[in-house]
């Protein structure tokens, strides 16, 4: 019997007009240029500023740019899964509310929350659906309206985020193109390091923890940057080697986009340079869920089917893991993205 595996067959993304330079950033905050591009790598990042416009109006644009594309009609769609960390609200899914808008009809789904893992989690959760041949048109969502939560008085934080979305479309694929293997962990001892205080049953919201200013994101850099160099690297590295990839056989190494440093370290543990490294962390900073559909976007042009991409990621929980992707489409038709 022939496998069937998910294969990506297209892809779209957004991000908002507005652009938040480093300069205009060290007037609300205590912080330079320099010392942004030196500690994190990030020199502009796109923010969402339209009153009433949330996380999924982004999901939106950038699925609908992706129905075009592909040529697929809404009512063809039969599931959408959405990696996000800032939904909409509480309840119901943001992914409901993405279908509403983009005129999804025929479709069921729901939200994965795995911080900035999220995108790969409910990737490789989406792909077992095609897999088992009960799905033939599936919608993978990550986009996050980070800019809600970050504290921009806080130097540490504030330069690190953006908002912004991109969306896969997933079909089964019997030619050994696709997803191929995927290596996930989660380690929740790590919460303490990443973590959002107030605002979930544990802390609901009150008047006190919006003074104390509770409801943005909380990060240690320390422990956050040194888990991620570690274990980014590990899973990718077993991965090359589960697989006998080599850098040479490897098109391109597509990281999680949080922090420059942590993306050379995993390259270089990989053996692999900044050229088969995807990188959109300068100009879009870390959409926390939309970093990884956003580097595929940018360098769709650049892949061939049969090329062999690794996906790495980490995020809070902690959560990461790796996916070794073999590519399905010749992206050469459709244009870099405008600069």
């Amino acid at each position: 019997m022939t496998k069937i595996r998910a294969a990506i067959t297209g892809v779209g993304a957004y991000v908002p007009p507005y652009v938040l330079t480093n300069d205009e950033l060290a007037k609300m905050v205590d912080t330079t240029d320099q010392w942004i591009m030196e500690r994190i790598g990030i020199k502009e990042r796109h923010i969402l500023l339209e009153e009433g416009k949330a996380t999924s109006d982004m999901a939106t644009e950038a699925i609908l740019q992706l129905l075009e594309k592909t040529g697929t009609h809404p009512d063809e769609i039969d599931m959408l899964l959405c990696g996000v960390v800032t939904p909409d609200m509480q309840f119901p899914a943001t992914a409901n509310i993405i279908c509403d808008k983009v005129g999804i009809k025929n479709a069921f789904g729901y939200d994965i929350n795995a911080g900035c893992s999220s995108f790969l989690f409910t990737l490789v959760t989406a792909a077992k659906f095609v897999e088992s041949g009960s799905h033939k048109k599936v919608i993978v969502v990550g986009a996050d309206k980070m800019s809600s939560i970050v504290d921009y008085k806080d130097r540490n934080t504030s330069p690190i985020f953006g908002d912004g979305a991109g969306a896969v479309l997933l079909e089964p694929c019997t030619e050994g193109n696709g997803l191929i293997d995927s290596i996930m962990h989660v380690d929740g001892s790590g919460r303490q390091h990443l973590h959002q205080v107030a605002g979930g049953s544990l802390r609901p919201a009150t008047f006190e923890t919006i003074l104390r200013r509770q409801h943005f994101i909380y990060q240690e850099g320390q422990p956050v940057f040194k888990a991620a160099v570690s274990n980014m690297a590990d899973v990718s590295v077993r991965m090359m080697e589960r697989y006998n990839i080599t850098p040479e056989t490897l098109k391109y190494l597509v990281p999680h986009q949080a922090n420059m440093r942590i993306i050379d370290a995993t390259a270089k543990r990989m053996g692999i340079t900044r050229e088969k490294t995807m990188l959109t962390i300068t100009k879009y900073g870390n959409t926390t869920s939309a970093t990884i559909p956003l580097c595929l976007w940018e360098y769709e042009h650049e892949l061939r089917p049969g090329d062999n991409i690794i996906i790495a990621t980490f995020g809070a929980g902690f959560a990461w893991g790796s996916t070794y992707v073999k590519w399905a489409y010749d992206g050469s038709k459709f244009a870099k993205p405008a600069e």
